[in-house]
């Protein structure tokens, strides 16, 4: 039991370890960006990044992987921008629809037996195809509250950091503290023994997505707060860095092993890496292949880890 706290620890600390080298590496090559408003800039998109990676953490901790975040992430940016600013009532009931589709989702694969994989990718298309309908071309403006929200000055660290955190602590609870935290990595661990114990999968899928669409929700209205308008391709990429920042904070693609404070201390340091490699005026072409790279080490080091603690049971 010892030596499980310890490894739970050591997973934790190596994407802590790995911001805080990030961190030093950029300050070193860039001293002034040891600032209140260098790290501002450092970390200005970090929160919706963050609030990206916690939905897609849910999602995995049931075992699935969402292949549609990026779009919809998208889609949610386009009715901030539109919608909520415009006709705020219509905006928060397509939100809410938006969230609702999300919850059915989950029943849908688990109902039909479906992989999720192929689901959410299929939904990424839809998704995609609503947000060209709503701008086929960029535009629309962030909401006067979501813009003063996000540039937001607080007294002692940037808005970034100080949103982070709070998203840490609330996925925390949400996940590790509450019931349906627990009901949500019991499915991904043994859904078996979770169903034989009387609990509804169906229900606790629905409200796993469900929380996941409410995260993604947050995530886009955050971006457009940042951005002041939206794009119907503007968070794409944030597929594969919603991925990227679970498994760098310490999640596992199966057995409900997720770790909502590593997630979004992976997706600061995704957020970092390309700050980092553009001050080694490293191409934007080459800058995914690196994050790749520091994926990929940080992934040797979890194996190494996994290793031990096989050793120390066998003992």
């Amino acid at each position: 039991m010892t030596f499980r706290l310890s490894s739970d620890a050591l997973r934790l600390a190596i994407p802590a370890l790995s911001l805080t080298l990030l961190l030093a590496a950029v300050f070193w090559l860039q001293p002034r960006a040891m600032s209140y408003v260098g790290l501002n800039l450092l970390f200005n998109l970090a929160v919706p990044i963050a609030l990206a990676t916690i939905a897609q953490m849910i999602v995995m901790a049931v075992n699935d992987l969402d292949l549609s975040m990026g779009a919809f992430v998208s889609f949610i940016a386009c009715v901030t921008a539109t919608f909520l600013r415009d006709a705020p009532v219509t905006g928060v009931l397509i939100l809410a629809g938006a969230i609702a589709t999300y919850a059915a989702l989950g029943i849908v694969i688990y109902l039909r037996d479906l992989p999720s994989i192929v689901v959410t990718l299929g939904m990424s298309f839809v998704w995609g195809g609503l947000a060209v309908l709503l701008l086929p071309a960029p535009g629309g403006q962030a909401p006067d509250w979501v813009r003063w929200l996000m540039t937001v000055k607080p007294p002692l660290a940037p808005m970034a950091i100080v949103a982070s955190i709070v998203i840490a602590a609330v996925a925390h609870l949400l996940v590790m503290r509450s019931s349906l935290g627990v009901l949500m990595r019991g499915i991904g661990g043994n859904q078996r023994s979770v169903e034989r114990a009387g609990w509804s999968i169906v229900g606790a899928r629905a409200a796993a997505y469900g929380l996941a669409g409410l995260f993604a929700v947050l995530a886009g209205i955050a971006l457009v707060g940042l951005t002041t308008s939206a794009d119907a391709n503007i968070a794409l990429r944030y597929t594969l860095l919603s991925i990227a920042g679970v498994i760098l904070g310490g999640g596992e693609f199966i057995g409900g092993r997720v770790s909502p404070i590593g997630a979004v201390i992976g997706a600061l340091t995704l957020t970092l890496a390309g700050s980092f490699l553009s001050f080694l005026r490293i191409s934007p072409d080459w800058q995914i292949g690196a994050q790749g790279a520091i994926l990929i080490i940080v992934l040797a080091l979890r194996l190494m880890l996994n290793r031990l603690e096989k050793r120390e049971k066998r003992r």
